[in-house]
């Protein structure tokens, strides 16, 4: 039987919380005894502080190799380089850009128990994803960026036609497996961009459409980001699949994310041809960290989509079950009486979350 290694870094904040609990939900799923080698490694602000690199290179070697890395959150307030950014967000931003991880796979998907922030939605009325291209656009200026005689600041946003073609090849080969949106059932695509502003989006737009030639069974739609920052909020029913830059897919997939619950809600996976990266998409969130309220529904849900992605890439039935249960798993602990955190206006904690989402893996793998 093969062995998965995992490389584990629990991050900062709350990090440590919601990474472990997600360990333990996947340690404790039935059938996959000795399926994962799990190895811990350091990033984060707080290693920063420790050893002066955010990102040892022990610690980069060691996820490069690994089958999947799984992650809690990063970053502390204050902990920044010399020019003001932040130290604790380079392990993620290091990780896209070195292991070419350009599909970051951000569901947004209305549970059962959570009351939307938008009013008399239910579960079944959102549920569409964001597909934001993760190696490119605004931030691949990180670290490049150019402060001249301090009295100017140019970063710049880059756009290729190989980055434009896979991102969204990728995101019509997806709508393409799902069942389209739940307003009127249509596999669909939506390009959300600048393209009446900027040549760089004006340039995806342009990609983008030679792609959609070759998906005539899936609607091409577009939206400006202004725009979509409305859409989501009057008609999320509306979508199913969204492709977008990679600053923009920063941002809306955190309005997003509120609508379904809150950030807590929001798992995400950064996928490359090798590499799978897997986080929740919230913050390190250090004012709670160490109070077990943190919501780790979010990380779990992240391994869920981990199981699934090396389940899929390696022909292993057994992961894709296990990713299934799992996500069973969350909607049954989540629609329970006591199953919502503090963010979803509950009181669990989020030891009571984990071991609710392991008492119902238990309890289905005993019906099966």
């Amino acid at each position: 039987m093969r062995v998965y290694e995992i490389a584990v870094v629990d991050g900062d904040g709350i990090g440590p919380e919601v990474c472990q609990a997600a360990l333990s939900v996947v340690k404790s799923l039935p059938g996959l005894d000795g399926a994962f080698a799990f190895k811990a490694y350091l990033a984060g602000a707080q290693e920063y502080r420790r050893s002066g690199s955010a990102y040892p290179e022990e610690s980069f070697q060691g996820c490069r190799n690994a089958d999947a890395i799984l992650h809690g959150a990063a970053g502390l307030p204050g902990v920044t380089y010399p020019d003001g950014t932040e130290t604790g967000i380079e392990f993620g931003l290091q990780t896209r850009f070195r292991l070419d991880l350009y599909a970051n796979v951000r569901p947004i998907k209305l549970r059962p128990g959570v009351a939307s922030r938008l009013r008399d939605r239910v579960p079944g009325d959102i549920d569409y994803v964001i597909i934001r291209e993760n190696t490119e656009g605004l931030y691949a200026a990180r670290g490049s960026g150019v402060v001249l005689r301090d009295e100017t600041a140019v970063d710049s946003l880059v756009v290729t036609r190989k980055g434009v073609e896979r991102i969204s090849r990728f995101a019509f080969e997806l709508a393409r497996a799902r069942n389209g949106a739940p307003r009127d059932g249509k596999k669909r695509v939506t390009l959300c961009d600048k393209a009446n502003v900027l040549r760089s989006y004006a340039f995806f737009r342009k990609v983008f459409n030679e792609v959609a030639e070759q998906y005539p069974d899936v609607e091409a739609d577009y939206a400006y980001a202004d725009a979509m920052t409305c859409h989501l909020v009057e008609r999320p029913e509306f979508y199913d699949v969204i492709v977008t830059e990679n600053m923009f897919g920063d941002i809306i997939s955190d309005l997003a994310a509120v609508t379904v619950g809150s950030m807590g809600m929001s798992p995400s996976a950064e996928l490359g041809d090798r590499n799978g990266f897997f986080q929740a998409a919230h913050g390190s969130a250090p004012t709670i960290a160490g109070r077990n309220v943190a919501n780790p529904y979010g990380t779990i849900l992240s391994a869920a989509a981990m199981l699934r992605w090396l389940g899929e890439r390696h022909q292993d039935g057994r992961l894709v079950r296990s990713a299934a249960a799992v996500e069973a798993a969350v909607d049954a602990s989540m629609a329970a009486p006591g199953g919502l955190t503090m963010d979803l206006g509950g009181r669990a904690t989020t030891r009571d979350v984990t071991q609710r989402v392991i008492d119902n893996l238990s309890r289905a793998s005993a019906a099966a």
